[in-house]
């Protein structure tokens, strides 16, 4: 094969790659643009503690204890990113992996707890679906 022939090949190869790297930069892009949810409502989803799976029964009493938990990442600061909860400081809420049977992975479930104080959280939410929705937690 000439030199003309490779580089002619190869420069249609890069135009494809560039081609399929801009696709997937667009399509991220749009996902995360998504426009904002409304701020969760105190008043319209909500989950008493019993109602928890006992999984997220346990993770409340070790948020109360300050620990300890199962995953690194348990206690760290959740962004809020979604816009589902009611808007605060960064640093204001934390996340914590609610333990899903049968699976080798930190799966979907969680518990963000706010407040300053972390073993004294002034409100809770329960997620199953990974941040899509939450619950308030009531007693």
């Amino acid at each position: 094969m000439d030199l003309k022939r490779i580089r002619a090949r190869f420069g249609k190869a890069r135009g494809v790659a560039l081609a399929a790297v801009l696709a997937v930069v667009v399509g991220t892009i749009a996902v995360q643009a998504r426009a904002p949810q409304a701020p969760l409502d105190s008043g319209s989803a909500s989950v008493v503690i019993t109602g928890l799976p006992p999984q997220g029964q346990d993770v409340l009493n070790q948020i109360r204890q300050g620990g300890p938990f199962r995953y690194d990442k348990d206690g760290s600061v959740f962004g809020n990113r979604e816009r589902l909860l009611p808007g605060q400081k960064r640093g204001y809420y934390r996340e914590y992996t609610v333990p899903t049977p049968g699976l080798s992975h930190r799966g979907a479930r969680r518990i963000v707890c706010g407040g300053f104080q972390p073993r004294t959280p002034e409100t809770c939410f329960y997620t199953e679906d990974h941040y899509s929705s939450f619950k308030l937690i009531v007693q």
